[in-house]
């Protein structure tokens, strides 16, 4: 009888399971993870960026796409080439990496972002991630035209062989700690990016840069005093609205990363606002 009664029971739970509702995906989630055009979006960056570096290897750059030590938003400034062997620069965390198994845990519990439970992910979700659509094509023919492929990540050093092995089993590998994969904490303590920009600038040409967020491009970009329309102004106009898809190629992250600021008065202008003379806003 208890035999019975406990069958029942195991019965009875995994039939209200089946029930339970699954937690709604955020938007942001669905569109980069699960749309046809997230997809889409991902393999036209992609396709454009092994085109350009293709073009521009075989007519080698004065300068590199780093920008120098000394530059501002106000006076851009680029590392000159030399005579350095030929390399392009990535992001790895939603640039060639999706992070589906980390994401998956934020939407079924429905948690915001917690550095801790990153580390554990940085540490024991090789398994779980797929590499952004497109990437593994373009990567290849990079390497097959002789270009380094190199990797720039705030992904933290004491996880590099977990990070090099989730790289290497999505299929975007090679990745060598200290080589082609700089991580937080290699050059400079802190996640600020610049310092291994200039140490690969060092090394390397530089002639692409992609990544999902401005500060794959540029610390300048995150500055703290700078406000949510002045990084947009920045990043698109003068110079730098210039490079991109001709240098540095962006990746569309509307999931999380600074992107995801501003309030009313930073996102619509006061000229460009329109109310419906039918009634409904005021």
């Amino acid at each position: 009888m208890k035999s019975f009664l406990g069958i029942a029971a195991l019965l009875a739970a995994t039939a209200a399971a089946a029930q339970t509702p699954a937690p709604s995906v955020p938007p942001g989630m669905q569109w980069l993870y699960g749309s046809g055009e997230g997809g889409a979006s991902s393999i036209q960056a992609y396709r454009a960026f092994r085109d350009y570096v293709l073009a521009a290897a075989r007519h080698r750059p004065r300068d590199s796409v780093v920008l120098a030590p000394d530059a501002t938003l106000e006076a851009p400034r680029f590392l000159p080439c030399g005579r350095r062997p030929l390399a392009v620069v990535l992001d790895v965390d939603e640039t060639a990496l999706q992070n589906l198994g980390y994401e998956y845990d934020e939407a079924l519990g429905g948690r915001s972002y917690d550095q801790e439970r990153w580390n554990r992910w940085e540490g024991t979700g090789a398994n779980a991630v797929l590499p952004m659509p497109g990437a593994v094509t373009a990567l290849r023919d990079l390497r097959r035209a002789r270009v380094a492929v190199i990797f720039n990540s705030n992904r933290r050093a004491a996880n590099a062989a977990h990070t090099a092995a989730a790289i290497e089993g999505a299929g975007l590998g090679p990745a060598r700690h200290g080589e082609t994969l700089y991580l937080q904490g290699d050059v400079a303590s802190g996640s600020a990016k610049d310092p291994r920009r200039a140490a690969i600038g060092e090394r390397y040409c530089v002639i692409a840069m992609a990544g999902d967020q401005l500060g794959d491009f540029s610390d300048l970009f995150n500055a703290r005093s700078l406000s949510v329309p002045d990084r947009r102004r920045f990043a698109a106009t003068g110079r730098f609205a210039g490079m991109w898809g001709n240098g540095w190629f962006m990746l569309s992250n509307p999931v999380y990363g600074p992107s995801l600021r501003g309030n009313f008065d930073d996102v619509f202008p006061v000229d460009r606002r329109w109310n419906d003379p039918q009634g409904g806003n005021d």
